[in-house]
């Protein structure tokens, strides 16, 4: 694959550029190599899609109501603090 070669100055005014980009870059500091960025592609329309799928499937497989989904954060955080300071016990 073909990088492109920029100074730090040029890659940072066109980051945006860069980011939405597929091609790696090479960033350069007078004349010398001090980086490579390379861009990770998004997620595509497809997995959007199957994404919006999977989540009307949920719903219709698991249907919870407002309260229960809080009740499950709550439950969640809960057991999440618990299993920390158990950790910070043990030190």
């Amino acid at each position: 694959m073909e990088t492109t070669k920029v100074g730090i100055r040029e890659f940072r005014a066109g980051l945006a550029e860069y980011i939405a980009s597929d091609k790696p870059v090479a960033v350069t500091r007078h004349g010398q190599t001090v980086g490579i960025f390379i861009p990770t592609p998004g997620p595509s329309q497809a997995d959007l899609h199957a994404l919006q799928q999977a989540s009307a499937r949920l719903k219709e497989v698991m249907p919870l109501a407002e309260g229960e989904v809080d009740a499950m954060v709550s439950d969640f955080a809960a057991a999440r603090k618990a299993a920390a300071a158990t950790r910070r016990k043990r030190r």
